[in-house]
């Protein structure tokens, strides 16, 4: 191997913040909670998103209880929530799992909303975002009286009312604001700059217009403001100036329009590791520390009551907490035109249930889980790709394996919770994986993993 730098994955040990809390080795195979991941591919089949129960439970309560903490000090803060972003990654299960440790759920969809309400959380813990939403969707919300309602534009304000008045009902919203900041770590996770989709700008003047009408419409109640500034964040300068922009803007609604501004969401975004070359992450703690001060000191300086304040975490929630499970195929060497070799280790997976890495980028790292590639007397620089139609199909562009990698042996890819079965998909007709829950050595499916005949049932030239 002739790179300067070698790329292996870091061990649970090394970089705990990257792994499921109870991933570790024992007898040279990684084992999850209390499972050995050889047993799982035997078991369960592969590919598989393997879930650490415990690990996701305990990040979520380190959560509810940082903001719970930071904003709660006997001087005036009226304590904090979370809500937890259901895009990361759903199912009836995990919202039940979050919703036991006192987080809410946010939703974007019909099907994400109608999950929470069939796993039975309270529709009074479920937030609607979206930058285009249904009046399906916004009607259901309204008939079950959910929490509240982030509107995203003018038009949504009239829809919102029109639906509301139609039902008899007066629907709880918030402003999403357009804060002009720029941060997250792709321009397709940054949210809050000028020129995207979402929100209503501050610097034009909309969201002023929008808290205005919807103090004006009959049926509208306006619970507060909102400001998601992008994914992928590190440290807490871009948080806190969010939060100083939104009480800022707080004291001009109430010094201008006469509205209160009863409570403030600031999202979520919170970076995880996916390598070790990562930093390591800023935890709840720091982040909800950061946003108790300046919330705290902008409402003192303008004569402001302390809002009921909210955060919206996702990825920093289940991300770590979930490792990828594939079975290597064909390993191949490609001759380059340098005159160098390249590796080429195929999975029975793919862009189908990652598409982060050909989205986005995104850099992730893989270990063997069936045996210890410490004792591996050489390494090979190496390109894990999928199985996919695509040269660009690739999971890991380069990572450091055993050269000795071959058929059959499994390979474990941490941190892929977020946002890796809520974007999968069934290109090739490739069938979706299962997410297989771990914890105290049992293992069950969360999620079913599809079969050839749930992919073909609604094509309706086979019935």
């Amino acid at each position: 191997m002739s790179d300067a730098v070698t790329l292996t994955c870091p061990t649970p040990d090394e970089r705990p913040d990257l792994w499921p809390w109870s991933a570790a080795r024992e007898g040279g195979v990684l084992r999850v909670g209390g499972v050995d991941l050889t047993s799982v591919a035997d078991e369960f089949g592969t590919p598989t998103f393997v879930l650490d129960v415990e690990a996701m439970r305990g990040r979520a309560r380190v959560w509810a209880s940082a903001m719970a903490e930071e904003f709660w000090d006997g001087y005036g803060l009226s304590g904090g929530d979370v809500f937890y972003a259901g895009k990361a990654f759903l199912s009836a299960d995990v919202a039940r799992l979050v919703a036991a440790e006192g987080l809410g759920i946010d939703t974007a969809s019909l099907g994400e909303l109608s999950l929470a309400l069939r796993a039975g959380v309270d529709p009074s813990r479920i937030g609607l975002h979206g930058n285009n939403k249904s009046d399906a969707e916004i009607r259901l919300a309204l008939e079950v009286g959910i929490h509240r309602i982030f509107i995203d534009s003018m038009d949504e304000v009239l829809q919102v009312e029109r639906i509301a008045a139609s039902l008899g009902v007066t629907a709880p919203v918030m402003v999403r604001l357009k804060s002009g900041i720029h941060a997250g770590g792709n321009e397709y996770i940054a949210t809050a700059h000028e020129d995207q989709k979402f929100g209503l700008s501050l610097a034009t003047g909309q969201a002023y217009q929008a808290v205005a009408a919807i103090r004006d419409a009959p049926h509208l109640d306006f619970r507060g403001l909102h400001s998601h500034i992008g994914s992928q964040i590190f440290g807490t300068e871009a948080f806190a100036e969010a939060a100083r922009i939104v009480v800022d803007f707080a004291a001009v609604v109430r010094g201008e329009l006469g509205v209160d501004v009863p409570a403030i969401d600031l999202g979520g975004g919170v970076g995880i590791a996916y390598t070790g070359q990562d930093p390591v992450p800023t935890s709840p703690v720091e982040v909800a520390r950061a946003l108790a001060g300046v919330v705290r000191e902008r409402c003192a300086h303008h004569g402001l009551s302390v809002p009921y304040v909210s955060v919206e975490p996702g990825r920093s929630i289940a991300g770590p907490s979930m490792v990828m499970l594939y079975r290597v195929g064909v390993v191949k060497d490609v001759s380059l035109e340098s005159g160098g070799v390249r590796r080429y280790v195929a999975i029975d997976g793919g862009m189908s249930d990652n598409i982060r890495p050909v989205l986005y980028d995104a850099v992730y790292t893989a270990t063997l889980a069936n045996r210890d590639p410490a004792q591996a007397s050489s390494l090979a620089r190496c390109r894990v790709v999928g199985k996919h139609c695509e040269s660009g199909d690739i999971i890991i562009r380069d990572i450091d394996l055993p050269a000795d990698i071959t058929g059959g042996d499994l390979l474990a890819v941490p941190a892929v919770g977020a946002y890796g079965y809520s974007m999968a998909s069934n290109y090739n007709m490739l069938t979706k994986p299962g997410v297989l829950a771990v914890e105290n050595g049992t293992a069950r499916w969360f999620i079913r993993p599809q079969t050839v005949d749930h992919l073909l049932a609604l094509d309706a030239g086979l019935e």
